[in-house]
């Protein structure tokens, strides 16, 4: 009867820790390779800017918002796992981590299905049939897929490309002209309205967009 050597258990800790570190691996080779196709969908929304094409510019920067907020999203979701798991008291929220993985393994995946190469980039700002069904295709699945905060702040982004564009906006001069103080009222009024002409923009933005999915059944 011979000894056998003593096997390390391994507990369900170590595995979440261990799927965590995979996962934390992972997003950070999709983060780089995201990060180019972001940089070349700036460049499409400004050269269809500079066309006059402000629905495809539009489509080009929700669609990157779309990929850098599924990155932030899935990176402090796992600096929030990492904090949990690390907890003495990890039992009682073993099935609070697990879920978080689960799901955390799901976004993984939207964010892989979002790394198609930058030649669907290019397809944002195509005039042919194949390029106008990808673009309907993009803009169903953003459709409330981001917040109103996210679409502000895409709104904000194509009024600065804009600016560029048109030569409005100063090489290196990014700081905003200092207005002539005005009592809150109005400023909170400037605010509400600012709203509606930004959700306006988007109405205008899906009803462009309607009507090039029914130009070929038109022609």
């Amino acid at each position: 009867m011979g000894n056998t050597p003593s096997t390390h258990k391994i507990s369900a800790q170590d595995r979440a820790i261990l799927d965590m570190k995979i996962q934390r691996d992972k997003l950070h080779q999709y983060q780089n390779r995201i990060t180019i196709i972001t940089t070349r969908e700036t460049a499409v929304a400004k050269e269809c800017l500079s066309r006059g094409d402000k629905s495809k510019a539009l489509l080009a920067l929700r669609r990157k918002k779309y990929q850098e907020s599924l990155l932030a999203k899935t990176d402090a979701q796992l600096e929030t796992l990492e904090k949990l798991t690390s907890s003495v008291e990890f039992a009682l929220v073993q099935k609070d981590v697990v879920f978080g993985l689960q799901r955390g393994t799901m976004v993984l995946k939207q964010i892989r299905a979002e790394m198609g190469g930058v030649e669907n980039v290019e397809k944002l700002m195509g005039e042919n049939e194949e390029a106008r069904a990808y673009q309907r295709e993009i803009s169903e699945m953003l459709a409330g897929q981001m917040s109103n905060e996210d679409e502000d702040e895409v709104e904000d982004e194509l009024d600065a490309l804009e600016k560029q564009v048109s030569g409005r906006l100063a090489v290196g001069d990014e700081t905003t002209p200092s207005l002539p103080e005005a009592p809150k009222s109005e400023i909170e009024d400037e605010r509400v309205q600012e709203k509606v002409r930004k959700a306006r923009a988007r109405v205008r933005a899906v009803e462009q967009g309607t009507a090039q999915a029914q130009e070929p059944m038109m022609a």
